[in-house]
C-alpha cells in the first residue's frame, strides 16, 4: 500500500474524520504514535492502515482493497 492509497482508504472509510484520525489518534500498536507520525518514522502505510482499522473496529470485509484505484480500461 502506498501513502496515496492510504489517504484514499482513510477518506473512503472515515470521510472528513479521517484526517483528524491520522493526526490525533495515538495508536499503541505503532508505539503510541499517530498515523502521521508513524509514516514520518518510516512505518509502512499498510501497517498504519491496519492499526487504525483495529483501533476503530473496522470489519475485515471493509479493510481489504480500500484505497485502490479503479483499473484504467
Amino acid at each position: 500500500m502506498r501513502t496515496s492509497e492510504l489517504q484514499i482508504a482513510i477518506s473512503e472509510e472515515f470521510g472528513a474524520l479521517g484526517s483528524v484520525l491520522m493526526t490525533d489518534l495515538t495508536l499503541g500498536s505503532l508505539g503510541g504514535r499517530t498515523g502521521t507520525e508513524a509514516l514520518a518514522a518510516g512505518v509502512p502505510a499498510r501497517h498504519v492502515w491496519s492499526a487504525i482499522c483495529d483501533a476503530k473496529d473496522v470489519p475485515a470485509e471493509r479493510r481489504h482493497g480500500r484505497g485502490l484505484r479503479e483499473p484504467q480500461r
